[in-house]
């Protein structure tokens, strides 16, 4: 952006404002070279560092940043060769250890799961040099000071001053409490030359030897070093002496370790000035109530509730301003003092502020666009030392302004064509509009001229606007109202002020028609408006009550069917109690059936698959309790179904594979289960993979003519096989053996891991038909095979 347009916009002002918000040397070097741009991505990324800033200010207080020096120059001696003082030192080890405090500060966001755009990747381009950090803390204190800890030797040198400081004001107390204090001005001990001394009358400086090291103004007090701690203070300078070379033999030494790192610390001292640039945008945006902006990739602008950051807050009337959407251009009227140019300046400020990555004093969801840049010919520019009147001025800005202009640029013109003939003036108001049009510009324009008024509703893209009067108080409300051209109000403001009808009547009769036909259209428009508004204002309101009864309708929707299931729940809940004992009763039943047949020998009066069939049908009564969690899964599942005979079906009721003969009906299967043909409900069965051996049938049942009742091996060997399968065959030849009407049986697992024994023992466990199981004896296969009684 030409530096001119940022002159006239006031954008150096924004920048003084947001300097009171650094806090570093290098933050401050970042804002001084701050300038709007108009690379897109370059904009879009410096909005999303002010938008991390405003949320880590939001959320955390803002990046603490401590007061950092510009350490360049300290860099730049070191890559010489020169040797940095203790207060350099200090400086560059102050960027160092807010480094490490950074990082962890940003370490703790990323914990917090914190989204961030940019900062993050700010935070790791810092190199952490903690051992360097460590070295010069404890060697350097704030002020630049080297502290005893830097070294042993420097330790005991100060001691060593210490003692020898000790020992000189020993002997210089005692002469000023001895005898000889009478010949002293003054009974204090003070320093000349770096050397401890007493005050004498000029008169008695003999009574002390030693030398003279100075005299007052007056000349009737010398200062004398006793001659008594001249060796003293000899050796206490001498101390002194080795003090200092040891503090600059420290010093070189850590400038010699930095040395090395100068780059690391360069880029860290940068990066610090650019988390404190950003986290003073972020602080200047809360202090004028700003937003970040959107960015429009087609230079659409709309400012909901701009204000100009340099009006006070308590003051400035926001408004809405929007361009380069349906409208090209904007031609703006209204009386002067109105706040036409304050719109212009406004728009163009702000448009300035966000292509600069800052955040704008608007509301949010407001959008700037991106211009390659921005032009302005506001304010009286009449210049006495070119010998320019105020129209000519003017002129030349303008001419310069559409020589250089491009279908990407954006032009704000105040009081176009003013300072001339009217009618001369809006030609060439006309004849400029039409020039920036034709090259595709976007232009906010002012104006005076009733004849601009008519050209915002004939030209295409074009659109009028004004500043609103308030005849009734006769002042300006600031308020800019699109789509409504300005309209004179002379006539309204003579009448409030006494002005005799007649003469009102007579000056409406001498303008021209089209002119009180304008101003009577634009009354009419603005009285719609006014009835607009109204309407708008209770429609919001209906609008607002209709969204609060349907939140509050579909709350209390939600909570029905909520409480609805919770009591559906419930009521099964209390069902599978019931059903579950009056499992437990049958289960009882079925096993004394069983005993019975057993004893007698006789198993034709009930047949144990319809024993099997009837406990099924009992368990078929009981509900899921979490139907609406799993329901949609399982219909999900089941839908998927498509059973055919021949399918290969696990029988949900008895935990056993089988397979599909025919269907029954819609929702019934007849199912081959083992030597078992039974009728299954659809909802009872799950499509498995085929095996790809053929199981051994293991279980026979006598039919009613007769035959053996048993052919099931009272042993099953399970040795070699996988656990899945074990485990599955065990299954099958327990609910075989059963059937076969066994008092026990032997399962042989053999001892490996121990895995499949373990694993058959729990099946055993769980299964309420085995009575108890125990290992074999010794001579049968010891505790490799178990025993099962049922």
């Amino acid at each position: 952006m030409k530096k001119r347009i940022l002159d006239v916009l006031e954008f150096e002002k924004i920048k003084q404002h947001l300097s009171k918000y650094m806090v570093t040397k290098l933050g401050t070097e970042h804002l001084t070279t701050l300038t709007p741009t108009n690379k897109y991505q370059e904009i879009e990324e410096a909005l999303l560092e002010t938008e991390d800033g405003m949320t880590v200010l939001r959320l955390r207080g803002g990046i603490p940043m401590p007061v950092l020096e510009n350490i360049k120059p300290h860099m730049k001696r070191i890559e010489i060769g020169a040797m940095l003082n203790g207060l350099e030192l200090a400086q560059v080890g102050r960027v160092l250890q807010s480094v490490l405090e950074i990082q962890s500060f940003f370490d703790d966001l990323k914990e917090l799961e914190i989204e961030l755009h940019r900062l993050y990747e700010w935070s790791d381009k810092m190199i952490a040099l903690p051992d360097i950090a460590r070295v010069i803390k404890r060697s350097v204190d704030e002020d630049g000071c080297v502290t005893d800890d830097a070294s042993s030797e420097l330790k005991q040198i100060r001691q060593s001053i210490k003692k020898s400081e000790q020992s000189v004001r020993e002997q210089l107390d005692g002469i000023i409490r001895g005898s000889k204090a009478k010949y002293l001005s003054d009974t204090i001990v003070t320093m000349r030359n770096d050397r401890y001394v007493i005050p004498v009358k000029s008169e008695y400086r003999s009574q002390f030897g030693g030398v003279v090291h100075d005299q007052s103004a007056s000349g009737q007090t010398v200062f004398v070093e006793p001659r008594q701690v001249v060796d003293l203070n000899n050796r206490l300078r001498q101390h002194q002496i080795a003090e200092r070379k040891e503090i600059e033999r420290i010093l070189a030494e850590l400038s010699n370790e930095i040395a090395p790192f100068r780059h690391d610390i360069l880029q860290n001292a940068f990066v610090l000035g650019k988390l404190d640039f950003i986290n003073g945008k972020a602080r200047y945006g809360k202090e004028i109530k700003a937003v970040v902006p959107k960015l429009s990739s087609e230079k659409k602008v709309f400012l909901k509730q701009a204000r100009h950051p340099l009006i006070d807050p308590d003051k400035v009337v926001p408004n809405d301003i929007t361009i380069g959407d349906e409208y090209q251009a904007v031609v703006i009227t209204g009386p002067n003092t109105g706040g036409k140019t304050i719109t212009l300046k406004t728009l163009g400020l702000l448009q300035l502020m966000g292509q600069a990555g800052l955040a704008i004093p608007a509301d949010e969801e407001s959008v700037i666009g991106v211009f390659s840049n921005i032009y302005a010919d506001i304010g009286d520019e009449q210049s006495i030392e070119q010998n320019l009147s105020t129209f000519s001025s003017h002129m030349t800005n303008i001419v310069s302004i559409l020589d250089e202009l491009d279908e990407n640029s954006l032009v704000l013109f105040d009081e176009l064509g003013a300072g001339t003939d009217p009618q001369e003036g809006a030609a060439l108001a006309i004849s400029i509009l039409d020039r920036v049009g034709a090259i595709g510009a976007y232009v906010m324009a002012t104006t005076h001229y009733p004849e601009l008024k008519i050209y915002g509703y004939n030209r295409a893209k074009t659109i009028n606007a004004s500043m609103e009067f308030d005849v009734d108080t006769l002042s300006p409300t600031y308020r800019l109202l699109i789509g409504i051209p300005g309209r004179s109000n002379a006539f309204d403001i003579s009448k409030r002020l006494g002005l005799s009808p007649d003469i009102i009547e007579q000056s409406k009769q001498i303008i021209d028609g089209e002119s009180q036909d304008l101003n009577e259209m634009i009354s009419d428009l603005e009285n719609q408006r006014k009835m607009t508004e109204t309407e708008y204002l209770e429609v919001r309101h209906f609008v607002d009550e209709a969204e609060n009864l349907y939140l509050d309708l579909k709350e209390a929707y939600e909570l029905f069917f909520s409480e609805r299931e919770k009591e559906m729940n419930k009521a099964k809940k209390e069902a599978n109690e019931i059903i579950s004992k009056a499992q437990v009763e049958s289960d009882k039943m079925i096993k004394d059936i069983r005993q019975l047949q057993l004893k007698t020998g006789d198993s034709g009066s009930v047949k144990e698959h319809e024993l099997i069939a009837a406990k099924s049908q009992l368990a078929d009564l009981k509900h899921d309790e979490n139907h609406l969690s799993e329901n949609k899964v399982l219909k999900k599942a089941k839908a998927k179904k498509d059973f055919k005979p021949g399918d290969d079906v696990m029988v949900e009721a008895f935990g056993q594979r089988g397979s599909l003969i025919e269907k029954i009906s819609n929702k019934e299967w007849m199912v081959q289960v083992g030597v078992l043909k039974m009728n299954i409900a659809e909802s009872g069965l799950t499509k498995v993979v085929p095996e790809k051996e053929e199981k051994v049938r293991v279980a026979h049942v006598r039919g009613d003519s007769g035959g053996s009742r048993r052919s099931v091996n009272t042993q099953l060997d399970l040795r070699g096989k996988r656990f899945e399968e074990a485990i599955a065959e065990v299954d099958q030849y327990i609910d075989s053996a059963l059937l076969a009407g066994y008092p026990q049986v032997t399962i042989v697992h053999g001892r490996g891991t121990g895995a499949l024994k373990k694993g058959v023992q729990d099946y055993l466990k769980r299964n309420s038909r085995v009575k108890k199981y125990e290992y074999a004896p010794a001579n049968q296969g010891g505790d490799g095979a178990t025993i099962v009684s049922f």
